[in-house]
C-alpha cells in the first residue's frame, strides 16, 4: 500500500465471476483475515483492518478473529457503519481505495466511484495488493468439465442457446458475454467442480446472435469427444486468458448485452470503446430458474432417494447413540455422506453439511471441523442441514432430531417455526407476488411471541446446479430490492428458523415448486408443492399448539412420505418411516 500511495484496500469475498463460493485461488480475504465464512469484505488502513460480515456468522467471526488485530464490523446492527459509509468517514480528499478490478462488480465499481467522490476520493481497480502479498497463492483449478447427459439435460445446448439469441435480438444485441459459472454450465449443459459443492467450471462466454459462440476455458479440461460435440452445436474453445483479447476485437457495429451486477470491472475495461453497451440482466438467469415438467421428474425421484438415504441416516445415528456409543457431529456428517453416496447419481454434497447439537445449532452456518466439534448426549437438540448433488437435481434438508429429552422450551421454538413454516407451505398467492410479500407468513408466529430470525427464508435452487440460485428468493423486503414474481417451475426453500446463542437453534427446511393452484374472478393464483421428502421429528414439536389445519398439513405431509419412501425401505429402516410418519390421531 505504501510503495503504491494506497490509503485503502477493499477486500472482497468474489472472484472474477462473482461467485457465492470461492476457488481456493480468489479466498485472498480468508488468507488476510483468517474469516472462512462465505460472506465478509475486508477493509485494510494503515491504522487499522475490519472485516465486515452479516449475522449468520457473528459468533464465529468473533473466534476466528480474536487477536488477529481485525476488528469484527457487524453489518445492520444500530450504530455500525457500512464498509463504505465507513470509508466515506475516514478517507479523506485525494486518498486511493484500491480494489482487485477481478473481484469487483461493474455495478458496484460505479456506486463506489459515485461516494468516493463526494469526498474527493478516487477508485483503483487495476492493483491486486492481496495477490502481491500472498506469495503461495493456489493455482486455479484444473478439475475436468463434463457433460451433463440426457435425460437428466431435458433441453439440448443449442436449443437453449437458439432460446438465448432469440432474448438478445429483442434487446438489439449482437453479443452477449456471460461470467457468472452458474448460467454458463447450465446454458451449455456442461458441469465441473472448480468450485467446492457447486458443479460449474471456470469459464466466460461470448455468444453472437449469427451463430458463433466461444467458450472461453482451459482447454486442458475438456476431452477431444467433448471438445466435438460442442463444436457440432456451435461452440468454440478458447483460452480462459483470452477473454478480454475477444471484447478488445469488438467493433463500433457491435452491441454487446452484458449484466452490470454479474460482470467484473476488470472484464468491462477491456470493452472496445467504440462498443454499444446493453446492462440488462442475464435471460438465461431467469431462463435457468424455470424447471420444465421433465426436469422435475428428476427432482422428484432425487428426492425421493435423499429421502430414503436420510431416513437411513437417521434411524443408525438412533441407533448407535441407544446402544451408548459414542457420536460426534463429525460422525453425523460421515454417516449421512455415506448413505447419500449410496444412492444412483449421487455426485457429492450440494454444500459441507451444518450439524449442530445445542448450542451449536445456534450458528446458523456452523461446521465441525476436527479442532471443534461437540460430542452427541441423549438429551437436546440436533440440527441438521445438508443436501446433495445429483445428475438429476440439488437437495437442500433441515431436519431438527430430539436426542432424548427436551425441554418445553425447545419444543415450544421448534413448533412456532414448524407453524411458520406451514403457514407458508399452504399459502396460495395471486399470479405475479413475489417473495418478499410472502416472507411475513414464515416469520408471524414468532412475531406474535417477540421473536425473529435474521436471514432469508428462502432462496431459489438450482439443477443439478448452485443450491443458491437466483433471481427470485423470499425474504424480508428491503428498500429498492427486485421483486421477482414467483413463476410456475421455480424451486425455493422455505426455512424459517430461531436461534438463542448459547442454547439451541431451531430451523425446518423443505423445497418447494412453484405450482398453478386455481382462477377465480380476482385472477389466476399459485401454490407451492413441497418436493422434499423426510419426516419431521415430533418429540422434538409441542403437537398441542397445532390447530387442526396444521395438524392435517403435518399428517398430510407425512402420508405423502411414507408413500414416496417406503418402496425404497425395508425392514428397520422401513419401520423407523412408518413410526415417524404415523397419523396424529392415532
Amino acid at each position: 500500500m505504501h510503495k503504491h500511495g494506497i490509503a485503502a484496500v477493499l477486500v472482497p469475498s468474489a472472484d472474477p465471476h462473482l461467485s457465492e463460493y470461492l476457488p481456493a485461488h480468489w479466498q485472498a480475504r480468508a488468507w488476510l483475515s483468517g474469516f472462512d465464512g462465505s460472506a465478509g469484505t475486508l477493509i485494510v488502513t494503515a491504522d487499522h483492518a475490519g472485516l465486515w460480515t452479516d449475522s449468520r456468522y457473528f459468533a464465529q467471526a468473533e473466534h476466528q478473529l480474536a487477536g488477529s488485530g481485525v476488528d469484527l464490523m457487524k453489518l445492520r446492527v444500530a450504530h455500525t457503519a457500512e464498509h463504505v459509509e465507513w470509508l466515506q468517514k475516514h478517507l479523506h480528499e485525494s486518498d486511493v481505495l484500491a480494489i482487485a478490478g477481478d473481484t469487483l462488480a461493474l455495478s458496484t465499481k460505479k456506486q463506489l466511484e459515485r461516494k468516493l467522490a463526494d469526498i474527493g476520493a478516487t477508485l483503483r481497480t487495476d492493483l491486486d495488493l492481496p495477490g502481491e502479498a500472498w506469495l503461495d497463492r493456489p493455482a486455479l483449478p484444473l478439475a475436468p468439465v463434463t457433460e451433463h447427459p440426457a435425460p437428466y439435460a431435458s433441453v439440448p445446448r443449442h436449443e437453449k442457446l437458439e432460446r438465448l439469441r432469440a432474448a438478445m435480438r429483442k434487446l438489439g444485441a449482437t453479443h452477449h458475454l456471460l461470467s457468472s459459472l452458474d448460467d454458463i454450465a447450465w446454458l451449455t449443459n456442461l458441469r465441473g467442480s472448480d468450485v467446492e459443492c457447486n458443479p460449474v467450471f471456470l469459464a466466460h462466454l461470448l455468444v453472437q446472435t449469427q451463430g458463433r459462440t466461444t467458450l472461453f476455458v482451459n482447454r486442458a479440461k475438456l476431452t477431444d469427444t467433448l471438445v466435438a460435440a460442442l463444436a457440432a452445436d456451435g461452440v468454440e474453445i478458447a483460452d480462459y486468458a483470452t477473454v478480454t483479447s475477444a471484447l478488445a476485437e469488438l467493433g463500433a457495429n457491435d452491441s454487446l448485452l452484458l449484466d452490470g451486477g454479474r460482470i467484473v470491472s476488470a472484464i468491462d475495461g477491456a470493452i472496445g470503446s467504440g462498443v454499444k453497451r446493453i446492462e440488462a440482466a442475464n435471460p438465461t438467469t431467469a431462463f435457468k430458474a424455470i424447471k420444465n415438467e421433465a426436469d422435475l421428474e428428476h427432482i422428484r425421484e432425487v428426492m425421493r432417494r435423499d429421502g430414503a438415504a436420510l431416513v437411513r441416516g437417521f434411524r443408525r445415528l438412533e441407533q448407535r447413540l441407544a446402544a451408548g456409543m459414542s457420536m460426534t457431529e463429525l460422525d453425523v456428517d460421515a454417516l449421512l455422506y455415506e448413505e447419500r453416496s449410496a444412492q444412483p447419481g449421487f455426485v457429492g454434497e450440494s454444500f459441507s453439511t451444518i450439524a449442530g447439537y445445542m448450542a451449536n445449532g445456534a450458528l446458523p452456518h456452523y461446521r465441525a471441523t476436527p479442532e471443534s466439534h461437540s460430542t452427541l448426549q441423549p438429551r437436546g437438540l440436533l440440527l441438521i442441514d445438508s443436501g446433495g448433488q445429483y445428475l438429476g437435481g440439488t437437495t437442500d434438508i433441515t431436519r431438527v432430531l430430539a436426542l432424548g429429552p427436551t425441554t418445553d422450551e425447545q419444543r415450544l421454538d421448534a413448533t412456532l417455526v414448524l407453524k411458520g413454516m406451514i403457514a407458508l407451505s399452504r399459502a396460495r398467492f395471486p399470479k405475479g407476488a413475489s417473495g418478499p410479500q410472502l416472507d411475513a407468513l414464515a416469520r408471524a408466529p414468532l412475531w406474535a411471541c417477540g421473536m425473529d430470525y435474521g436471514h432469508g427464508t428462502g432462496h431459489g435452487v438450482g439443477y443439478f446446479l448452485n443450491v443458491h440460485e437466483g433471481p427470485h428468493g423470499i425474504r424480508a423486503p428491503v428498500t429498492g430490492g427486485a421483486l421477482v414474481p414467483l413463476e410456475p417451475g421455480m424451486i425455493s426453500s422455505i426455512e424459517p428458523g430461531l436461534y438463542k446463542p448459547g442454547r439451541h437453534g431451531i430451523r425446518h427446511e423443505n423445497l418447494v415448486v412453484v405450482i398453478e393452484a386455481d382462477a377465480s374472478e380476482f385472477g389466476q393464483f399459485h401454490a407451492f408443492e413441497t418436493l422434499t421428502m423426510c419426516p419431521f421429528d415430533r418429540r422434538a414439536l409441542e403437537l398441542g399448539l397445532l390447530n387442526p389445519e396444521e395438524r392435517a398439513w403435518l399428517d398430510d405431509y407425512h402420508a405423502s412420505v411414507r408413500a414416496a419412501l417406503g418402496p425404497l425401505l425395508e425392514d428397520a429402516d422401513l419401520l423407523w418411516l412408518e413410526a415417524h410418519c404415523a397419523p396424529l390421531s392415532s
